[in-house]
């Protein structure tokens, strides 16, 4: 199987590790991007013998025996169209858009008949070692023996290997990304709409404030169209992220008018249906001495209370959908798990749940945020519900501009955080 080689459509940051990755472990990659990027590709893989940089994805689709389109899914259909009707006899075909919906049309529009297809997904960024993370291998149309060539292929990344339809990827994404980075692009548009630097404060200093801070200054310093191409695209994704919109909303509603019971009732049956069967202490995902140590600022003499209100929503949104996240771990991406690490913080420490509550009714110090974060909630959702490409990426990279200057410092040390966290919850 040596002689095979593996082609890329695609050179983003994901198309860069991959080629990478699979030309150290000695296969030949046949790699290309648009045009106007070919000289500069060639110029970062001199050198590199095993990585041939080509013209365009037709030169790719000739010579491979895999391909693999690394393109944003809202175009992949163009680009299927383009250079899928090329695809040589007897290839294999796959891609490692984070929606398989569209991909796996354009696949079945635009490629020959006799064309073999197994898709996947690496459940991470480009800057995460893959090494023990999840890595979805989908087998659409293709027999055992090409499945097996490309999982002996991708082996060399030393992932976790997850099988899966496109259908399962999709909701299961849906239910651990979309949902997740709505709650972090909420809070950053809040944060941005009160010209607040969050770590400049020192009631968003330390513990799990260092989680919500370092998180959506790594997504904020990403490409918009990660985070827009899987909720808009994902057909399970809409009815995740209006849920956690409404969440958000009616928890907000119960805080404002004081009333202290139901807000408490609603909370702890969220608890009591997302946690049940969750072990003892010993179980916890997260704890203080791993959570204070990556603060973008001096911790305070005193922790300021909290209620928590985007993780609240987060897990009344859980409940709702009948989302259990623990179903999800051997698909979970280190956000994911660092999302649920500060979740079940919160919800299995009794003490400081009552507290958020306790803050929720009595203490207004966070209600500017909250509402800003509320009304965040609902223009994100609006954005996937009728499908705003240009509106998701305006916002986006209007909050992003805001946050820009702080984003080298917080994503060393938001890489390091998550190193930390996934050797604490063993999952490398």
């Amino acid at each position: 199987m040596e002689h095979k080689s593996i082609g890329i459509i695609g050179m983003g940051d994901m198309g860069k590790m991959y080629a990478r990755r699979l030309s150290s472990a000695g296969w030949r990659i046949n790699a290309c991007d648009v045009p106007s990027k070919f000289d500069e590709l060639r110029k970062l893989f001199e050198g590199n013998d095993n990585v041939v940089i080509c013209p365009n994805g037709h030169s790719v689709v000739w010579v491979s025996d895999y391909i693999i389109y690394s393109v944003e899914a809202e175009n992949i259909d163009a680009v299927v169209a383009e250079y899928g009707p090329s695809t040589r006899p007897g290839a294999v075909v796959g891609g490692q858009t984070s929606c398989k919906a569209p991909e796996m049309a354009a696949f079945e529009k635009h490629l020959p008949q006799e064309t073999e297809i197994v898709s996947c997904h690496s459940l991470h960024g480009p800057g995460v070692d893959p090494k023990g993370q999840p890595l979805v291998l989908i087998k659409h149309r293709a027999s055992q023996r090409s499945f097996d060539m490309v999982e002996s292929m991708l082996s060399c990344l030393g992932s976790k290997h997850v099988k899966l339809t496109a259908e399962e990827h999709d909701r299961i994404t849906a239910d651990t990304q979309a949902v997740l980075h709505a709650a972090f692009l909420s809070m950053g548009t809040a944060w941005a709409g009160g010209k607040e630097f969050p770590w400049e404060i020192p009631r968003y200093i330390g513990g799990i404030e260092n989680v919500k801070i370092n998180v959506t200054l790594r997504i904020y310093s990403n490409k918009w169209h990660v985070y827009a191409g899987l909720a808009i695209l994902n057909p399970s994704a809409k009815k995740q992220i209006r849920q956690y919109a409404d969440s958000a909303k009616e928890l907000f509603t119960l805080m404002l008018g004081g009333h202290r019971e139901e807000l408490r009732k609603r909370v702890e049956s969220a608890k009591a249906a997302v946690f049940k069967g969750d072990a003892g202490d010993d179980d916890l995902l997260l704890r203080d001495d791993v959570l204070d140590r990556f603060s973008l600022a001096e911790l305070p003499p005193e922790r300021v209370k909290n209620n928590h209100l985007s993780l609240l929503a987060m897990v009344d949104c859980w409940w709702k959908l009948g989302i259990v996240p623990y179903n999800h771990m051997i698909c979970s991406t280190p956000l994911f798990r660092l999302w649920l690490g500060i979740t079940q913080y919160l919800f299995r420490n009794p003490k400081l749940l009552d507290e958020a509550l306790e803050t929720a009714i009595y203490d207004a110090s966070f209600r500017g945020d909250d509402l800003r974060f509320v009304s965040a909630a609902q223009t994100w959702s609006e954005f996937v519900r009728f499908g705003s490409m240009n509106g998701y990426r305006q916002k986006f990279e209007e909050i992003q501009e805001y946050f820009a200057p702080r984003f080298p410092g917080a994503v060393k040390l938001g890489n390091e955080m998550i190193k930390t966290i996934l050797e604490k919850t063993g999952a490398d």
